[in-house]
């Protein structure tokens, strides 16, 4: 073969290579960067200064009009505006100002009342990396963390402040009719199966009519495993 096009092909191939090499690094940068982003705004603790109070609930109107309540779970980083969509995808990857973003929202189920007058509110969040999001839930499979860890409070738009005690830690698949369908559970039905089938679980205590709250996450992407913490709320003022 003649030398030229020998020398004429070897420059082309290591022109392949180069861009290759180059595409490939982009592409890992990419993921990076994707990644830290994503780290990022799952960790951003500047929504908290739309945290309101019972002298300022509104405030949550300035994230947007879908925000309709605050969780918050004592010592951990569940501290997060509650948003609700016309459907359970709204918030999957969007976040509470309506910006794109894989870790997503905190969000009421469509199906339930956004004033939380139901007997039963279900929440969903991104099971994220170091406890953010509802990543936390996964620690309440275990009995120290759980008893440490089982008070919390919601606020909603309205202003009603509602304490929060959880009594119960459970695996559920996403196709469980029972937890999964907040429009046709019952507490009493709620209660019964948590006390057979739960990982942990302690009798609720509550004065009056009960009024449930769960908090639920996946456990990975292509599963239809979830973890979902149980909890009792009381109207506080």
């Amino acid at each position: 073969m003649n030398r030229k096009v020998i020398i004429f092909f070897d420059k082309c191939f290591d022109r392949i290579i180069l861009l290759a090499s180059l595409l490939f690094f982009l592409v890992c940068f990419y993921a990076m960067y994707d990644a830290a982003m994503v780290y990022y705004n799952a960790n951003d603790r500047s929504i908290l200064k739309y945290k309101p109070d019972l002298t300022n609930p509104e405030i949550l109107r300035e994230i947007s009009e879908n925000a309709i309540a605050w969780i918050t779970v004592d010592d951990t980083k569940i501290d997060y505006p509650v948003m609700q969509g016309a459907d359970n995808k709204e918030y999957l990857n969007k976040d509470p100002f309506g910006k794109y973003t894989l870790s997503g929202s905190i969000f009421l189920d469509y199906r339930n009342s956004r004033d939380f007058s139901d007997s039963y509110s279900l929440l969903y969040g991104h099971h994220m990396e170091y406890g953010t999001m509802f990543g936390a839930l996964d620690n309440f499979k275990k009995r120290e963390y759980f008893d440490s860890h089982r008070t919390g409070q919601l606020i909603t738009v309205g202003g009603k402040l509602y304490k929060i005690r959880f009594f119960a830690a459970t695996m559920a698949q996403a196709t469980d009719q029972l937890v999964f369908r907040p429009e046709d559970a019952t507490p009493d039905a709620l209660i019964e199966e948590l006390s057979k089938s739960a990982i942990i679980y302690e009798p609720p205590e509550t004065e009056g009519d009960l009024k449930l709250i769960a908090l639920s996450t996946c456990q990975s992407a292509d599963t239809i495993d979830r973890m979902v913490v149980f909890g009792v709320m009381q109207e506080s003022s």
